[in-house]
């Protein structure tokens, strides 16, 4: 392609690329950079933020609520009673300290996917038993409601054993 005879920087371009001696004003001013640092200018980048993060969410997979029979909903009620005699008051919470690991299903909570409202995924956490409330198990800094609960196992204290006919070994 030739130059248009009226272009402005005809005088630049015909100088040609700049060469600097190695201790000139320039050069002092501006030092070649590093070939590692260089390197990062060219480095790919996240341009659409919170898109890989969200493509990770719709790969989540989802299944629907199992519902539990009669004896594993009995067998969860007196695991609760126990968990409730253990932490009754602040004070036996702190004596008692009852390590357990409990399984519950969470709902999905994300409103793009299709999984919402209908499916969940089951969670498995261990911790210290805080309180047992009303409708809710507190699992150090997290409250379980007692309808997310799908199993509960743990160690007890040999007094609440020999309460309860109804246990064969020191699981809860």
């Amino acid at each position: 392609m030739t130059m248009p005879a009226d272009f402005r920087y005809a005088g630049v371009y015909a100088k040609g690329q700049p060469q600097h001696r190695a201790f000139d004003a320039f050069r002092l001013k501006h030092p070649a950079m590093d070939p590692g640092k260089r390197a990062k200018i060219f480095a790919p980048f996240d341009a659409l933020k919170g898109f890989s993060d969200a493509v990770a969410a719709k790969e989540t997979l989802y299944e629907n609520r199992k519902e539990l029979d009669d004896d594993t909903k009995e067998d969860i009620d007196r695991k609760l009673g126990i968990l409730h005699r253990l932490t009754i008051n602040g004070r036996a919470a702190r004596e008692n300290r009852p390590v357990i690991t409990v399984t519950f299903f969470v709902p999905c909570d994300d409103p793009d996917n299709t999984a919402y409202g209908s499916r969940g995924q089951y969670l498995t956490l261990t911790g210290t038993c805080v309180r047992v409330g009303m409708h809710t198990l507190y699992l150090e800094n997290r409250g379980i409601q007692f309808r997310d609960i799908a199993a509960i196992k743990g160690k007890m204290l040999p007094e609440l054993w020999a309460e309860d006919p109804n246990w064969e070994d020191e699981t809860l």
